[in-house]
Parts: structure tokens; C-alpha cells; sequence
């Protein structure tokens, strides 16, 4: 199955795009890096494990994927307690 099938996909890769267009003029560069970083590892990580033969190589991916949205969710929560 290819990943942009995935609805899980879908909905991350929508989730990276919205992280950088809001925090597009964000001046706290290192906190911005960090959070687009972890926001794109979670679609990247999906699709590079939907493409693996095996299905070992496929959770190992899937689940970097999912420790990515525990750290770019704990990232955002960091963001708006600072506001």
C-alpha cells in the first residue's frame, strides 16, 4: 500500500505543512528547527516504511513515526505555555 493512501499520512503530512506556514515568522529559530524538524520526521518516517520489503522494517518505521508525534505534540505544548 502506498502512503499517500494512508489517511494517517495524510493527516500528518497536513499537520507538517500547518507547523511551517504558522510558525513561518517565528523568530525563536531554535524552537521553530526543532518542531518543523519532528513535524516532517512524522509523514517522512510513514512513508519510508510504507516502502520497506519487510514487515520488521515497516513497524520500525512506523514507530519512529509515532515517537515523532510524541515529541513534536510534547514541542507544541512547550510553545503555548510560553505564549
Amino acid at each position: 500500500m502506498k502512503c499517500e493512501n494512508l489517511d494517517v499520512w495524510k493527516k500528518s503530512a497536513a499537520l507538517s505543512a500547518d507547523i511551517y506556514k504558522h510558525h513561518a515568522d517565528l523568530k525563536d529559530f531554535g524552537y521553530k528547527d526543532q518542531l518543523t524538524r519532528s513535524g516532517l520526521s512524522i509523514p517522512s518516517n510513514i512513508a519510508e516504511g510504507m516502502e520497506r520489503i519487510s514487515q520488521q522494517e515497516k513497524i520500525r518505521f512506523l514507530d519512529i513515526a509515532r515517537a515523532s508525534s510524541a515529541e513534536a505534540a510534547t514541542q507544541i505544548y512547550i510553545g503555548m505555555k510560553k505564549c
